[in-house]
């Protein structure tokens, strides 16, 4: 019997996981790919230490997907994070987990990652054409046909995109598979960036720019309603603010921007006291720094770039003693360390964003196989999917999955 021959499109995560898994199912397998290499964001996802996978269980994993996990129960349930972990274990990748069950490279380097992943391919008989990128999927009587790369017709029996979102374009995400998708006749949920870094009015974060804060609970609000709340590391930058605790939120605060709506966020910077407990601190620090300026004060409660900040919002001189702090002003420092409000105005660009959101229609794919419901022989895997997770090692665990289901799935004929 002939072996299929099986079309990867895209070298990222998804793409090299499904070429390997392809070929190693018997399949003759191409992967093309528009860069001069492939995996190029997979090389600086997670700061440059590819933060691959998550221990946590399966309901967890998935609740981190938001409306749209339930899709990945299938593909996870074929291969979850202990065969991932395995997998690479396998190929002499040591891994170490981190806090919050984050799973890392004992190396720190993600281009491991992909170097791995890249030999395995290509020992697994993976062909990889570079700087050829796909202008057209051919379809006939609903059914794929082959594709068109650079003005030549390539027959085959199956595609497997995994051209990946619209994030990080230098490195080849523009978005790409959407425009293909889209002629095969799917739908596309619009797409807009996530795990991205907010702008905020103002120049307060400018001033404390590089400030990383660490255990302090944000709040998110839209049109003055409190929607939800994380709790972590931020970051300030002199745009806005940033961290897994903002980027966890932030592709529901783009998805309401876009719709117009105002956002708030609110930094508790003393989470573990309440108010009655951080007065009663605010007081005892008042008598032991009696005579001394209020900064000395408020050194023993904040970093010192906050200092400035802090004090023009209770607006108190920066020499005045400690002791002739007023009640009123009393109240409004409280209010600051428990409420620090920050307006969002924007948010950065797609080449600062993580991932992306939105994507194909996943009520168009059979999340038995990654194949369209729409065309035979079309599969889809990774980012390019309307499928979107918090920071942790989530989305690199959804993009290997995929990939393997996808990859698996495209070397066997469909009934």
């Amino acid at each position: 019997m002939k072996a299929r021959k099986v079309i990867v499109i895209g070298g990222g995560p998804a793409g090299l996981m499904a070429a390997g898994q392809a070929s190693d199912a018997g399949a003759d397998t191409f992967l093309f790919e528009k860069m001069k290499r492939t995996g190029l964001k997979l090389c600086i996802t997670g700061k440059g230490r590819c933060n691959i996978t998550n221990i946590a269980e399966i309901s967890d994993f998935i609740s981190h997907f938001g409306k749209t996990g339930p899709f990945l129960r299938q593909a996870f349930a074929r291969f979850f994070n202990t065969d991932l972990m395995e997998f690479f274990n396998k190929l002499g990748l040591e891994l170490v987990t981190e806090r919050g069950g984050r799973v890392f490279p004992a190396s720190g380097k993600a281009p491991e990652v992909h170097s791995v992943l890249l030999q395995w391919a290509k020992r697994s008989g993976v062909r990889i054409i570079h700087s050829s990128p796909v202008d057209k999927i051919l379809i006939q009587n609903e059914c794929l046909t082959g594709i068109v790369s650079q003005g030549k017709e390539i027959l085959c029996d199956a595609v497997v995109l995994a051209t990946g979102g619209a994030s990080y374009p230098a490195t080849g995400s523009t978005g790409d598979g959407y425009r293909l998708s889209e002629t095969a006749g799917h739908k596309i949920i619009p797409v807009h960036q996530a795990l991205v870094p907010l702008e905020t009015s103002g120049n307060e974060t400018k001033q404390m720019a590089g400030l990383n804060l660490r255990n302090v609970k944000t709040q998110m609000f839209i049109n003055g309603k409190k929607k939800r709340e994380a709790f972590g590391e931020v970051v300030f930058t002199d745009f806005g603010v940033t961290g897994p605790s903002i980027l966890t939120m932030s592709g529901e605060v783009v998805e309401n921007l876009i719709k117009g709506h105002k956002i708030t966020l609110a930094i508790d910077l003393k989470p573990a006291l309440d108010e009655s407990k951080l007065d009663s601190r605010l007081l005892r620090d008042i008598v032991t720094n009696g005579k001394k300026p209020i900064g000395d004060l408020l050194r023993g409660l904040i970093p010192q770039e906050m200092i400035p900040v802090c004090l023009a919002f209770i607006d108190i001189p920066s020499d005045r003693l400690s002791n002739n702090i007023s009640a009123a002003e009393r109240k409004r420092l409280r209010a600051w360390l428990k409420d620090l409000r920050l307006e969002v105005t924007g948010y950065r660009p797609f080449a600062e964003a993580i991932i992306t959101a939105g994507g194909i229609d996943i009520r168009e794919i059979d999340p038995r196989t990654m194949e369209s419901k729409k065309i035979k022989g079309l599969f889809f895997a990774g980012e390019l999917l309307d499928i979107q997770g918090h920071t942790g090692g989530y989305n690199l665990q959804a993009a290997f999955s995929t990939g393997w289901l996808a990859g698996r799935s495209a070397a066997q004929a469909s009934e």
